[in-house]
């Protein structure tokens, strides 16, 4: 079992969500997020909980990349090391493009995107220098296709950081003596504290526990990709891929 699991973007919604169903099966956790108070509450309740785990808390801005590289070896130390890091922080802000909201595009993209790249860079050093290791990536079923308005950048990043994901997959190809694995997820609608003002289909739509369950049991898995929860979001996502650009549309 990958003991020793590093959330980032852990105080809220599927982070959140992922850290209490890893605590009930005995994973030690590293839980990292900017608002600190929210992070010592969760690691409160999960230790009352589940007395025999360890749980460590850090402040983390992803933005901040030298602080990624910082917070990841202090985890390292705290925990004895990582055996499976979940890239799963990350920001919705967005406008349809040409209409001034480039400032809240670019902060999507700095954090979905580059501060993604500096969380996976951190963990994949590790997992090289110890042979072993688990990258999960917390991508988005609207990766699948160019998607309008106020999704356009935050589809954008998180199809960047599936082929990220993808390109550090195809490193591992053929290469001996290594236990590392890579994982991309692809979450349709679960409900999260991102997403309460955002009108989507919510007949579609999860709760949040349902929806990290299907996450975790796909982490445990350690499948290389899958959209999460499998129905109806598998076969919406072969749809996505190859229809034309107006359904899509429809779709979202």
């Amino acid at each position: 079992m990958r003991t020793n699991v590093l959330i980032t973007g852990a105080s809220s919604g599927l982070g959140a969500g992922m850290a209490r169903i890893l605590a009930a099966k005995g994973h030690h956790l590293a839980l990292t997020a900017r608002r600190v108070d929210r992070l010592e509450a969760l690691r409160d309740e999960l230790i009352a909980a589940h007395p025999g785990i360890e749980v460590v808390v850090h402040a983390l801005d992803v933005n901040d990349h030298d602080q990624v590289f910082a917070v990841f070896k202090q985890a390292i130390s705290d925990l004895g090391g990582l055996d499976r890091v979940i890239v799963n922080a990350g920001l919705g802000k967005g406008g349809r493009i040409g209409t001034g909201k480039f400032a809240a595009n670019k902060e999507t993209a700095e954090t979905n995107f580059i501060a993604a790249l500096a969380q996976c860079e951190a963990a994949m050093e590790h997992f090289y220098e110890r042979k072993s290791g688990h990258l999960v990536v917390i991508s988005s079923m609207s990766a699948m296709r160019g998607m309008p308005s106020s999704m356009t950048t935050y589809a954008a990043t998180k199809a960047g950081i599936a082929m990220i994901a993808e390109g550090i997959r195809s490193d591992l190809i053929g290469r001996k003596g290594l236990d590392i694995k890579v994982t991309t997820l692809y979450p349709g609608y679960i409900a999260s504290e991102m997403n309460e003002g955002v009108q989507q289909e919510t007949r579609m739509m999860v709760d949040t526990e349902t929806g990290c369950r299907a996450l975790v049991k796909k982490i445990e898995a350690e499948v290389v990709d899958a959209a999460v929860p499998g129905w109806p979001w598998a076969p919406i996502g072969q749809v996505m891929k190859h229809a034309p650009l107006g359904i899509v549309r429809r779709l979202v």
